[in-house]
């Protein structure tokens, strides 16, 4: 597989499986670049796969190790955990956006730090896996990626509506309230927003396709800081 621009670390490394080199090269190849190269497959059928996969293990792992839980709660933490959100800040662990085959116009609007184009690509790559490796190597990579959520109940409730716990957590820290500005860019019909969010003396910074996913992207980064330190 041809190392993509920005890649320092070959992505199985990353991932720790064994993925055939061209289906992951097709996970990682976004209908941008697709288009600019002669219509070429792209990885959305692989990110449906991986879609479902990634619903399973993560609903099985919820029901057979939290027995006490009922549906409602099972249900508010699998959607917490496969939230755009939470996907994007899982694909950044691991630096995926430096591996991404983009067009032109998604790599000079910022695509390769997305929180949609990561987690599309998040899920394309789990489904490349499973198509690899199998279901049981797919599923070991899921929980493997998503530990990190799944271990800290409160990182649920931050996936799931980041501004609220943010401003809890500012509340329960004695940090002023956050205050969010948005900037717009590119034409009307591909508008791209940076929304930079200010509480206490934290400022982060988060991308999305519209207003509320770029302040839910840079209230959950925020979270994270403020949190660690708290």
């Amino acid at each position: 597989m041809t190392e993509v621009p920005g890649g320092t670390r070959p992505l199985p490394d990353k991932l720790r499986v064994d993925i055939d080199a061209e289906l992951l090269e097709l996970a990682l190849t976004h209908r941008s670049y697709a288009y600019e190269h002669g219509g070429i497959p792209h990885n959305e059928r692989l990110e449906f796969l991986g879609d479902s996969v990634l619903g399973q293990a993560v609903t099985v792992m919820l029901f057979t190790t939290h027995p006490d839980l009922d549906e409602g709660e099972l249900a508010k933490r699998r959607a917490s955990v496969v939230s755009t959100v939470a996907l994007a800040e899982v694909a950044r662990g691991i630096d995926l956006g430096s591996h991404l085959l983009l067009g032109r116009g998604e790599e000079q609007t910022g695509g390769r730090d997305k929180d949609s184009i990561l987690a599309d690509t998040m899920e394309a790559v789990i489904g490349a896996t499973y198509l690899s490796a199998g279901p049981e190597a797919a599923t070991a990579l899921v929980l493997r990626l998503t530990k990190p959520l799944l271990a800290d109940p409160e990182r649920y409730g931050a996936a799931m509506d980041p501004k609220t716990s943010l401003q809890e957590l500012a509340a329960r820290v004695g940090a002023t309230p956050p205050q969010y500005s948005v900037e717009a860019s590119g034409p009307d019909h591909d508008r791209r927003f940076t929304a930079t969010v200010a509480v206490g003396d934290v400022r982060m910074t988060g991308h999305g396709s519209s207003k509320k996913t770029a302040e839910m992207a840079a209230a959950l980064s925020a979270w994270r800081t403020l949190s660690e330190r708290a």
